[in-house]
């Protein structure tokens, strides 16, 4: 495609995809898109196999990395490694006794402590932390850095272009969309509310347009209920120069996600997919479950500042929840395209049916002006 992205970083088609799963980052790259791996749910260690077995398998292609540099959030430190001192006591015992009284098992007493500090080590969620792992990052041939959450500082920025590196980040107000081109970026991304994780309230239709004339001419991707060639076309006709696709990955068979998930994700209708504080402790789209129904309803806690739900949901529940696969507290986040996420694909399979179902848009548009 003649297209600025797709020049900007010499790939075929501008389908950029975001999977914590470096075989999805892989195989998009060499289907002719751009994979993006999501580090925030690493551990220094792991992310160094991880980048190293992704230099090994992608030919060369392309290919980049997705931090989180939050501007308001609330330290943990050490602190996140002993619930008992970093939580008031009434969430310990709302999520607890949520778990107990749906007779989920606690961890063996005796290994408790190292399963949860095992786990949280692959917490990446301040800045410091993100620091450390872009540190790492930077070792790599890298072509991308994305920041999902704030502006990236431009000490960052300077550093990533001192290398050749490009620098993105997600927004879900044009105003956000501006503090990243005041900041160097490359481009922004625009994701609407449609999208899973961390995302605004504002929808892809109108939210796309309005930050393509705020930034012009700086490129803009179109984020959020993304997953198929139409919405492509609608992206492209709103004046973004590609998409960036998340959720889709989900359902493909070189993801991530343990079976029962995937099962829960293809029984589910769009609106299963949720905006709660629950998991994270910032709006976060995931598909519903037990643990968020909780949260809605009369006597619930608020849910806790970032990061300390997010740690407070992975040392109290999801270690346990996942242990045992709880199907009905089961959850992962991903956006309302979950409605269309019916069976298992192959991840080119998954490119090529969105790169002609956009041909197939094209070619009924054209001929309405003939």
């Amino acid at each position: 495609m003649k297209n600025r992205m797709c020049e900007m970083f010499g790939i075929d088609v501008p389908i950029f995809a975001f999977s914590h799963c470096r075989d999805v980052v892989v195989e998009v790259s060499k289907a002719g898109g751009l994979g993006v791996l999501g580090m925030a749910r690493m551990s220094p260690e792991r992310l160094r196999r991880e980048l190293a077995w992704i230099d090994d398998h992608i030919d060369g292609k392309p290919y980049g990395i997705d931090i989180l540099m939050p501007t308001t959030y609330q330290e943990a430190g050490d602190l996140k490694f002993d619930p008992d001192r970093l939580f008031p006591k009434e969430h310990l015992d709302f999520v607890r006794g949520l778990l107990d009284d749906a007779g989920i098992p606690p961890l063996p007493a005796a290994d408790a402590d190292t399963i949860v500090r095992d786990l949280l080590s692959e917490l990446s969620f301040t800045p410091a932390e993100s620091a450390r792992m872009l540190e790492i990052a930077m070792q790599h041939p890298i072509k991308l850095i994305v920041n999902a959450l704030g502006s990236p500082p431009k000490a960052l920025v300077e550093a990533a272009h001192a290398k050749g590196i490009k620098v993105a980040a997600l927004a879900g107000r044009p105003k956000h969309a501006l503090r990243h081109k005041e900041n160097g970026c490359d481009f922004v991304i625009a994701v609407g509310t449609e999208a899973g994780g961390h995302t605004g309230s504002v929808t892809s239709m109108v939210l796309w347009p309005r930050i393509v004339d705020a930034v012009a001419p700086l490129p803009v991707l179109g984020g959020g209920g993304v997953g198929r060639g139409r919405q492509v076309a609608a992206a492209l006709a709103l004046g973004c120069e590609g998409v960036w696709c998340g959720s889709i990955w989900l359902k493909t068979i070189q993801s991530e996600v343990i079976p029962e998930i995937k099962a829960r994700m293809f029984a589910a209708d769009s609106d299963d997919a949720v905006l709660t504080r629950s998991v994270t402790g910032k709006p976060c789209r995931t598909l519903r479950c037990a643990f968020t129904d909780a949260y809605d309803k009369p006597g619930a806690p608020a849910p806790l500042p970032a990061p300390l739900q997010n740690i407070l949901w992975w040392s109290e529940g999801r270690v346990r929840v996942e242990r045992v696969r709880a199907r009905d507290f089961l959850t992962y986040p991903v956006g309302q395209i979950v409605g269309d996420m019916t069976e298992q694909a192959a991840v080119k399979d998954v490119v090529y049916e969105m790169m002609n179902e956009l041909v197939e848009a094209q070619q009924r548009l054209s001929a309405m002006f003939e």
